[in-house]
């Protein structure tokens, strides 16, 4: 998958409100959570649809709070890839917090 533009990467994030560009190469969302073990199961979730679409992200557990970090590394940046795995990951956390 290739690269895609910055019109493109704004229109993408303005469907994903909560998630944001950390630089030229990466968007980010924070997820918070009232247990520890709940972030734990979400990024077991996480993980299966990482595998699925086999493109992987960074991930911190911070306690509370999971950091979720998207790239494409083969192309130095954004590609349809991030944004697609960003929506699922986004439509497993509001199926568990709606």
């Amino acid at each position: 998958m290739t690269k895609i533009s910055e019109e493109e990467i704004a229109r993408k994030l303005s469907t994903l409100p909560d998630w944001k560009r950390k630089d030229s190469k990466w968007i980010e969302r924070r997820y918070r959570f009232k247990e520890y073990l709940d972030g734990i199961a979400f990024v077991n979730k996480i993980a299966s649809l990482a595998e699925n679409e086999n493109h992987h992200p960074f991930i911190a557990i911070q306690y509370k709070m999971v950091i979720v970090s998207l790239t494409s590394w083969s192309e130095n940046g954004l590609t349809g890839l991030d944004f697609n795995l960003a929506r699922q990951i986004e439509d497993v956390y509001l199926a568990d917090h709606n």
